[in-house]
């Protein structure tokens, strides 16, 4: 609960009974490598905190192939956030690459507190916005830079998140396939 609470002060400045009240609401759970937070096709309510481990979130198209959206690392929220919010089923996967543990809490649990808890209504603010933004950077990468610009910039944004994870995995997160990374880390 500290790596949520530490989080969480450097965003908005709580006092000690909005910091509690918040908190209290998650509870601490582990998963193991290759267990599911959430599957497409489903619903989703929960938010999550990642503590440790690493999370990917993907899609599958109708072949089968999936395709890596994003990585979670400690220190983040985790959530299929299209589904907890428009109450659709999911699209996407949000799967464990390693073992994780976790605060997780229902979302609703959350908004249900803004019309008395301001800060909060924020946070959520805060939080979407930073989402959106990582989300349009992303976007804008995919199209506009090489593969090799792309794998730098992950390199970057994940440090030595390559020694834990299957290349498969990080060329699917670049839009390349795990020979043509191999190909990049050869020149560097």
């Amino acid at each position: 609960m500290n790596e949520l609470k530490i989080y969480l002060e450097n965003l908005i400045p709580f006092t000690e009974n909005e910091m509690t009240i918040f908190t209290s609401l998650f509870s601490q759970i582990k998963l193991k490598k290759k267990d599911y937070l959430a599957k497409e096709g489903e619903y989703s309510h929960k938010l999550a905190f990642l503590n440790t481990g690493v999370i990917r979130a993907f899609f599958r198209n109708k072949s089968g192939n999936e395709y890596n959206k994003t990585f979670f690392t400690p220190s983040n929220f985790v959530a299929a956030y299209s589904s907890i919010i428009t109450k659709q089923k999911n699209l996407i996967n949000i799967q464990c690459l390693t073992d994780c543990t976790l605060q997780v809490t229902d979302f609703d649990k959350i908004t249900s507190l803004y019309k008395d808890y301001s800060k909060i209504e924020s946070l959520a603010r805060i939080l979407a916005e930073r989402k959106f933004a990582i989300k349009e950077k992303r976007e804008i990468e995919l199209v506009t830079l090489e593969a090799k610009e792309r794998y730098e910039i992950f390199k970057k944004e994940y440090p030595n998140l390559e020694n834990q994870i299957s290349q498969y995995h990080i060329a699917s997160y670049l839009g390349i396939t795990p020979t043509q990374l191999s190909r990049i880390r050869a020149k560097r």
